[in-house]
């Protein structure tokens, strides 16, 4: 793959990575995907005492829909529950199929079991983490919300399941909605660096378009 395709896929991951760690929240809210290693992420942040429970979140999306039998919020769970979370600390949400739904659903799911949350940590794709956060402050605004995705440069995240020309459309797709989905109501307003707003144009030149919307 050319350098300059790299280093503009190198610009999106490493904006789209947020955090903001917790010591404590209510829950975990863990975003599903293609990509196993938020589960494991997760656990291991239960583990470690960050939350009283979680909710795996996700049923099929667009790439899960054609890899698995079952929905990402299940996969998820089996992940969690080998890791050594009991089995009654996760709540599964397994009818939402994009971003916004997430917490949607997970908000219904606890108001079914009359649990209140006042703070929540979310967990994803290292790539997803500014649109997750710009999501949960719009679509569920009365909780503080912290996030704690694996943490690792772009150059060791693709693998064999998450393979690196995917994963550069992906972040593509997602910098598209950052742009377009405030004025939607979809997540809250995020500000784009010039040299962000470059790299996506470039990566969109170069034909990572496989998940751009309304193009």
């Amino acid at each position: 793959m050319n350098e300059k395709i790299l280093t503009a896929a190198k610009v999106l991951y490493d904006f789209h990575h947020q955090e903001r760690p917790t010591n404590h929240a209510d829950f975990i809210l863990t975003m599903g995907s293609h990509d196993l290693r938020p589960a494991e992420h997760a656990a291991k942040l239960f583990l470690q005492g960050k939350a009283d429970f979680i909710v795996a979140a996700g049923g099929f999306g667009k790439i899960t829909r054609d890899l698995w039998r079952i929905p990402e919020a299940e996969k998820y769970a089996e992940i969690m529950r080998a890791a050594g979370v009991p089995a009654d600390k996760i709540f599964i949400e397994n009818e939402s199929t994009n971003s916004g739904q997430n917490f949607q659903f997970t908000k219904r799911l606890l108001a079914s079991k009359q649990i209140t949350v006042r703070s929540g940590l979310i967990v994803s794709k290292t790539y997803l983490g500014r649109r997750a956060m710009a999501t949960a402050q719009r679509q569920w605004p009365e909780v503080d919300w912290y996030i704690d995705s694996p943490a690792m440069p772009f150059e060791q995240y693709p693998t064999n399941d998450v393979p690196l020309e995917r994963m550069i459309a992906l972040m593509v797709g997602d910098t598209q909605r950052l742009l377009t989905y405030p004025d939607q109501g979809f997540q809250v307003p995020v500000t784009m660096p010039d040299q962000v707003l470059r790299a996506y144009e470039y990566l969109i030149a170069q034909g990572y378009t496989t998940y751009l919307q309304w193009i």
